[in-house]
């Protein structure tokens, strides 16, 4: 069960006081499976501000500290919540972000989200390159999707052969560049509101080429109900991807894969079927771009 605002330890609560006037009320939010406190605090101030909470001896840490690292330098205007204070108190990190409405984005055929979605997009490629602050290189999250694809491909595995082909020619240095990516683009980090889309949630965030952002995208289309070939020629809205090497977007593709399929097959019992869901768009793809 994840921890509530009244969990945290008293001086926890005393420094959010301290930066957003005494709380009202606090609603948890238990939507999404990252370990840690989420909440929208009601100030005496009429505000609504955003809270996240984890203790420093989480594993999650890491990625708490990662989004704060992400928050100090997103530039003003970008359409993300800005991060209005963060730092470690009494063993927690704890984050206070604007509070953005709205709901996640419909990606499906037909949606007008999916155009708001990809110019957005464009607008991210474009306000984060150069990158503005240091953030880890994109291997260090491929890492994890390079393990985890490891372990599958050493066992019994429907389209072996495929994968392995798509991953024959895969190098991480294509992945390499100067752009603050996002890299976890889903609905759900999608804040749709009043026509806009907002992004949220940069606990993975890195700095590598422009295009992977475009790559990490594409599955969620097709798991929306779009096809790969009609995915592939909406992504060509986006700049960065037509320039993407057509063997880097393949292996990329194919460790996302084989990523979700691990954890649909080995992962948390609450999260097996939307991965199992996104693990088949992602075969999809691969399969449309192996043939």
């Amino acid at each position: 069960m994840k921890p509530q605002w009244d969990d945290l330890p008293s001086n926890v609560r005393a420094t959010v006081k301290q930066h957003v006037g005494q709380i009202l009320k606090a609603d948890p939010v238990t939507k999404g499976l990252m370990p840690g406190l989420a909440a929208r605090l009601h100030t005496e101030n009429n505000e609504t501000v955003f809270l996240k909470a984890v203790p420093t001896a989480n594993p999650a840490a890491t990625l708490y500290e990662r989004e704060r690292r992400a928050g100090a330098v997103l530039p003003p205007g970008l359409p993300a919540p800005r991060l209005r204070w963060s730092g470690e108190v009494d063993g927690w990190i704890v984050l206070l972000h604007e509070y953005v409405d709205g709901r996640d984005a419909d990606l499906s055929p037909g949606s007008p989200d999916v155009p708001l979605v990809l110019d957005t997009l464009v607008v991210l490629n474009e306000a984060l390159t150069p990158c503005p602050g240091g953030l880890p290189e994109v291997a260090v999250n491929i890492a994890g999707l390079q393990a985890k694809a490891a372990a599958l491909l050493a066992g019994e595995l429907p389209d072996r052969a495929m994968y392995e082909k798509a991953l024959a020619t895969f190098s991480l240095d294509a992945l390499k560049g100067n752009t603050l990516l996002h890299y976890d683009l889903h609905p759900g980090n999608f804040r749709i509101d009043d026509g806009r889309a907002y992004v949220i949630d940069w606990a993975f965030a890195v700095r590598g080429a422009a295009w992977v952002d475009a790559v990490m995208l594409a599955p969620r289309l097709i798991e929306a109900g779009h096809t790969p070939e009609q995915t592939e020629a909406l992504l060509a809205r986006v700049p960065a991807w037509r320039s993407a090497p057509a063997d880097a977007v393949t292996g990329l593709a194919a460790l996302w894969t084989l990523f979700r399929l691990h954890k649909a097959r080995f992962g948390p019992e609450e999260g097996r079927g939307f991965r199992a869901r996104a693990a088949e768009a992602g075969r999809a793809w691969v399969h449309h771009r192996s043939t």
